[in-house]
């Protein structure tokens, strides 16, 4: 039962689209009968003020949400971005439905304060739809209530590499190519902090048809990292990348990058801005150390830096171009996607005492530009991706870029259209970022321009 729960679609489908209809019907109910109730003369007096009673607050109800949502979103920006217009929207509209019931509920009598009470949990919940629906964040009732997406990776089932891309390459041009299925599976896997000694929660792993093979060749591997609050499946449920693998598995003979989505946070309450800290642990080791080591000794991978690219949403975007610059030797490459300039978490003073022990200089070599440039020159390359309706990030993809172009970097930046700082973003940047960045690590050469994309407006970068 809980896992046909756990199954329930929240952004597509009947259950979001039903909690919608009854919140309309439920609301235009409770508002027809009031008119009609006072357009009955016998207590027309007293029907007049309940009904100017409640109308007025709804309407204040409504004003004051969307007043709190943009301070709390465009003033103090207290969860670092702003939330959107179509957030502060449905915040508004869900204050007002919610102030109508409440009102109902204590004005009115019999039937019609037993469908305000009602109403009241529905409003609640169809504004949580409908907020969630503006990021793209849960995509299945299981994303809420924290039940395991995917079954368990057995390390056992995976065979070592026995060939090269090149070698499988040639043998599927002759129909000789290793047998395979034709789609690729998601498995999640506890990694093991070995060196680093971090309390993190299980990874979510993506392997193409052609690493399901008796003999696999050597892939390329994506660390693609969520933001925060979130978790290591939201890269996987939130953005469809496994569908974008098997898409692009399917037109090269099987052949797309091992993804593998790992925990930098430790709790979805956390931001450990991906260093090594005693605040939250050794972050930074754990990704570059302990993921990186599972990989080369348990997956068919390539192991040089040009078959590996680092990238990540929001919080993860952030990581990518701390950790990518960094670390040119593990990484050739990074897919940051409306990432900010800097790690963030409180105000600066804070961070600096609390993650950095007081040394300015460590938390300053974290700022992506100044780690890009003490890092410089560099032969990585970024494809980087910002929402138009997220305007700071839209800046902040233009600042890096332009800092990795000066330092060497091959840089290919993107603005999606219709969308910001959420994973709408992400799932606009995955193919043409995938198809790009396959190209650069070698398993593909079929990258189109982004002008040939109509979602995507290309950035020039200084």
């Amino acid at each position: 039962m809980l896992e046909e729960i756990a199954k329930i679609r929240l952004l597509s489908g009947w259950f979001p689209s039903t909690v919608l209809w009854v919140s309309i019907i439920g609301f235009a109910i409770l508002v027809i009968s009031q008119i009609i109730d006072f357009s009955n003369r016998k207590g027309r007096l007293g029907n007049a003020r309940r009904l100017l009673l409640e109308l007025v607050v709804t309407l204040a109800s409504a004003a004051i949400g969307w007043t709190a949502t943009w301070l709390v979103s465009d003033v103090y920006v207290l969860f670092g971005v702003s939330l959107g217009f179509d957030v502060i929207r449905n915040v508004a509209i869900g204050f007002g439905i919610v102030a109508l019931s409440i009102s109902c509920c204590v004005l009115s009598r019999n039937w019609r304060r037993t469908l305000a009470c009602i109403m009241i949990p529905i409003a609640i919940l169809n504004t949580a739809i409908r907020v969630n629906a503006a990021y793209g964040e849960y995509t299945i009732v299981g994303s809420v209530l924290g039940v395991p997406t995917y079954a368990e990776l057995k390390p056992s089932t995976i065979h070592d590499a026995d060939m090269s891309m090149a070698q499988w390459k040639t043998l599927a041009a002759e129909g000789k190519a290793p047998a395979h299925p034709q789609h690729g599976i998601e498995r999640s896997y506890a990694i093991p902090a070995t060196i680093s000694h971090f309390d993190a929660r299980e990874a979510d792993i993506y392997l193409p048809p052609a690493a399901l093979s008796s003999t696999p060749p050597r892939l390329p591997v994506m660390i693609m990292l969520g933001g925060q609050p979130g978790s290591p499946d939201r890269m996987f449920t939130a953005s469809g990348i496994s569908r974008v693998m098997n898409e692009y598995a399917q037109a090269h003979d099987g052949l797309a990058p091992i993804v593998v989505s790992p925990d930098q946070n430790g709790s979805a309450l956390h931001n450990t801005l991906c260093v090594d800290s005693t605040v939250y642990g050794n972050a930074a080791t754990f990704i570059t150390k302990d993921v990186t080591d599972w990989i080369k000794s348990t997956l068919p991978v390539e192991t040089s830096a040009k078959y590996w690219t680092i990238g990540g949403f929001s919080q993860g975007g952030t990581c990518t171009t701390q950790l990518g610059p960094r670390n040119p030797k593990i990484y050739g490459h990074m897919f940051p996607v409306d990432g900010e300039m800097k790690p963030t978490d409180g105000s600066e003073k804070s961070m600096i005492r609390r993650f950095f022990n007081g040394d300015r200089k460590a938390y300053e070599a974290q700022i992506p530009v100044n780690a890009i440039a003490q890092h410089s020159p560099s032969t990585q390359t970024m494809f980087s991706a910002a929402g138009d309706q997220d305007s700071e990030s839209v800046e902040n993809i233009k600042v890096i870029g332009a800092a990795a172009k000066k330092a060497g970097m091959k840089v290919q930046a993107v603005i999606t259209k219709g969308s910001g700082h959420d994973w709408h973003t992400v799932k606009s940047a995955l193919v043409p970022g995938i198809y790009w960045l396959c190209a650069q690590m070698g398993l593909g050469s079929d990258s189109r321009p982004v002008s040939e994309y109509s979602n995507l407006e290309e950035v020039t970068l200084g």
